[in-house]
């Protein structure tokens, strides 16, 4: 490949995204040599007026740094998104990861206590529960051949489903919204080239979740039961508990944050075993030593979610670089976790490498991912059943991979027990 100049990359541009990984890697790297932030158009979305551009954070440093400094640069002006969120959008899809304190602050207080180690030590069970459940039936012959629709988004789904008390009769309906969600450009899930169906499609999959989880809380406020939800609802901290609008839009989050992205890394995790045999080795000669790296390795190299969105709030510097009230940042951590600065031949799958440091799960700060610990656990248990029980199963096809932006998404991948 011809190497890259920064100023052939254009971030805004779809043919970027549907370019070769390696492609895309090369043109990040080239980005983070910019001495100066990389500025870009933003892209024409249907819903909103083009807005005045963004600044591409690649490097990990700046990455890092903007994440540590919330009041400086903020999630709550006009979403996470690179244009600003239309008000009926945001309602539903204005999460926590798009507010600041003290509102954030005041909801992750509610919600942290369901993702804290001690409370992931608690669903241990449910996760080897599921996961021996799945791999016993690829090893019975009970599969479809699709790795991601036997296991990969099974795991999470019904954990995330279980977590909230939501029954097996809407897990369905639960993986079809989200993955309309997420859709990114993928024609498989929004008819792309028509806006207001688009726009009706995204709506409808939030109102599907919301109206499952707002149920489920009407019930559980009059008779709690030991799951998420009946925590969520009847939790009340210094006076505050969570709105029903609160409960909905967290639920969206928990099912795009703590579904979507677990699903991939476990895909991934298949595809890169398989593409490096002598690190599956190493895992499975010392499997309990080496899975808690090799998970980390995982989220670094793919990076299930590509970026987030940050606004000046004020005229400020990061790391040397002048940045002015109400500009855009767009936090590439597909690029900070690829930066050569800080890992070693960064596009080495090694899952002995030291991985400290790395933004998979986000940037240090107050919207660090809350179900990391979770996920942690999801991609570990998996791997412990599949190897064990499997230990020559493999992906015999290319990723059929989710056409995004914002995701790093296989849709399908197939495989061989």
């Amino acid at each position: 490949m011809d190497e890259l100049r920064a100023a052939d990359v254009n971030l805004t541009d779809w043919a970027f995204w549907r370019a070769p990984h390696e492609h895309r890697h090369a043109a990040f790297a080239a980005l983070r040599g910019e001495p100066r932030l990389p500025r870009f158009e933003e892209p024409e979305v249907f819903v909103v007026p083009r807005g005045p551009g963004y600044y591409a954070v690649t490097r990990h440093a700046d990455v890092v740094e903007a994440s540590r400094r919330p009041q400086d640069f903020c999630s709550g002006r006009g979403a996470i998104s690179i244009p600003d969120m239309p008000g009926d959008m945001h309602e539903y899809f204005g999460s926590m990861i798009s507010m600041d304190d003290p509102r954030h602050a005041k909801i992750r207080r509610i919600v942290s206590r369901a993702f804290s180690p001690r409370m992931v030590r608690r669903f241990d069970e449910q996760v080897r529960e599921v996961a021996a459940r799945l791999v016993a039936g690829v090893a019975a012959g009970e599969g479809t051949g699709d790795f991601v629709a036997d296991v990969a988004a099974r795991l999470p789904l019904t954990i995330v489903c279980d977590l909230m008390g939501i029954g097996a009769e809407h897990h369905a309906a639960v993986l079809a919204a989200s993955n309309t969600i997420l859709a990114g450009n993928d024609a498989e899930f929004i008819p792309l080239g028509e806006p207001d169906r688009i726009v009706v499609a995204l709506l409808d999959a939030a109102q599907t979740l919301k109206a499952i989880v707002e149920d489920l809380a009407a019930r559980r406020r009059a008779e709690p039961a030991d799951d998420l939800t009946s925590a969520l609802v009847n939790a009340n901290i210094d006076g505050e508990s969570l709105t029903d609008q609160e409960l909905g839009s967290f639920f969206i989050l928990l099912v795009v944050a703590g579904n979507e992205t677990t699903r991939n890394a476990i895909a991934h995790g298949l595809d890169l075993f398989t593409q490096h045999p002598e690190q599956r080795e190493l895992l499975l000669a010392d499997f309990e030593g080496r899975i808690g790296g090799a998970v980390e390795e995982i989220v670094r190299y793919v990076s299930p979610v590509i970026w987030m969105r940050r606004t000046a709030t004020r005229d400020t510097t990061l790391n040397g670089h002048d940045v002015a009230a109400g500009d855009k940042l767009v936090l590439y951590y597909w690029s900070a976790n690829r930066d050569e600065s800080v890992f070693p031949e960064p596009e080495r799958f090694d899952i002995l490498r030291d991985t400290s440091g790395h933004v998979g799960f986000g940037g240090p700060g107050p919207h660090f991912c809350l179900g990391a610990h979770l996920a942690r656990r999801e991609v570990s248990v998996l791997f412990r059943e599949l190897f064990g029980r499997l230990p020559d199963v493999r992906a015999t096809g290319a990723p059929d991979r989710l056409e995004s932006a914002f995701v790093n998404g296989i849709k399908r991948l197939p495989y061989t027990g």
